[in-house]
């Protein structure tokens, strides 16, 4: 039988993994989003293709809803969430300058 001191340290335990699986889940998803970028940029259209900017705008607009449940359930920091956000668009930023560059 588990004491209610042990039922609390396990409830703790738990949640903090589920924190934790959160987190890792929005972060490969960010990662998706960049692969995706990545290869379009590389294969399919230019940056300034409407294409390209209506799959960057709903993919990264997927992703900051997800953030945002994340968030309104508990399994994520506000703050981390947004550091998430700011570094994918950071990195996209790169990428994007770097793909116009070499063309």
């Amino acid at each position: 039988m588990v004491n209610e001191t042990e039922g609390i340290i396990l409830s703790t335990e738990i949640a903090a993994g589920h924190r934790e699986k959160a987190y890792e889940l929005l972060k490969a998803d960010a990662h998706k989003i960049l692969k995706l970028i990545e290869v379009q940029m590389e294969n399919l259209t230019m940056p300034q293709c409407p294409l390209y900017e209506e799959v960057l705008d709903t993919q990264m607009f997927g992703l900051s809803r997800e953030i945002d449940f994340a968030v309104r359930l508990g399994l994520v920091q506000e703050q981390d969430g947004k550091e998430l956000l700011e570094t994918l668009e950071r990195q996209l930023t790169a990428l994007h300058d770097a793909s116009t560059r070499d063309k």
